[in-house]
């Protein structure tokens, strides 16, 4: 194994070898950072993520606010279906009160024609007559008792 690294070392080292860039490899200074440069990268990222986090936020509000307009949604549409709802009641209502009027009124009328009946049959003098055969009955009685 050592042979063989000698000999690829040795085919590609040489004269390429002092200036320490005959390699495929990248100079390894390039890789460096400089000293300034950390602050504002620093910041830069500080910024970046910062923004990052900002966009998330909004994402999940919009997501949540989505999820509102919906409920409000549902809850508008629910109040118009209760409007309605309560609209027809109040209409069936008026029906019904219109005609409990009317019977109450048909009621009266029949009240009222009772009485009248009721009067009219009340006659006083076929309550004397009653009363004056009650009384001749009772003494033909006592007479058809005694005789």
């Amino acid at each position: 194994m050592r042979e063989e690294l000698a000999r690829v070392s040795g085919i590609k080292g040489g004269a390429s070898n002092k200036r320490g860039g005959g390699n495929d490899l990248p100079d390894p200074n390039s890789f460096a950072i400089a000293d300034g440069d950390n602050d504002d990268h620093d910041a830069d990222y500080a910024a970046e993520f910062e923004h990052q986090q900002q966009v998330q936020m909004m994402r999940e509000q919009d997501v949540h606010l989505d999820g509102v307009f919906q409920t409000v949604g549902n809850l508008r549409r629910q109040a118009d279906d209760m409007g309605r709802e309560l609209e027809e009641q109040r209409e069936m209502l008026e029906v019904a009160d219109n005609l409990a009027d009317r019977v109450g009124g048909r009621l009266q009328t029949g009240a009222e024609k009772l009485k009248y009946i009721v009067r009219k049959n009340e006659d006083r003098l076929s309550s004397c007559c009653i009363a004056v055969l009650i009384f001749v009955l009772i003494l033909l009685l006592v007479l058809l008792l005694i005789l």
